[in-house]
């Protein structure tokens, strides 16, 4: 995955989780089986709400997925920042030690003629 755009896909994703969790509660509690149709007219209309569920489920699973892994990379790439961050001031660090401390000379007062 490419660092860049990284919040977008994030954010993308986010959203999609969003949108799918919203598909869920709209679907709301399964309904009860109505005295008036039969047993099998009951079953099949649970079996659909229960599939839509499954299937927004699955869908929310993906994404979920999918957003962790973005933030998995984003966090690898965050990582390797912070080693070439250490490793820059460690060497900056070994050059402001390692260079030569210059001296400084002795000012000579300039008499006025």
């Amino acid at each position: 995955m490419t660092n860049i755009g990284a919040g977008e896909i994030i954010y993308d994703l986010r959203k999609k989780i969003q949108k799918i969790q919203m598909g869920l509660k709209e679907l709301g509690e399964p309904i009860g089986d109505m005295p008036e149709m039969i047993v099998t007219a009951n079953l099949l209309r649970s079996n659909e709400y229960l599939t839509k569920v499954n299937d927004q489920k699955t869908e929310l699973l993906i994404a979920y997925e999918q957003y962790s892994t973005a933030l998995e990379g984003l966090l690898s790439s965050v990582f390797d920042i912070q080693k070439d961050l250490k490793e820059i001031l460690k060497e900056q660090s070994l050059l402001i030690s390692d260079s030569p401390k210059k001296r400084s000379k002795p000012k000579t007062k300039s008499k006025k003629k």
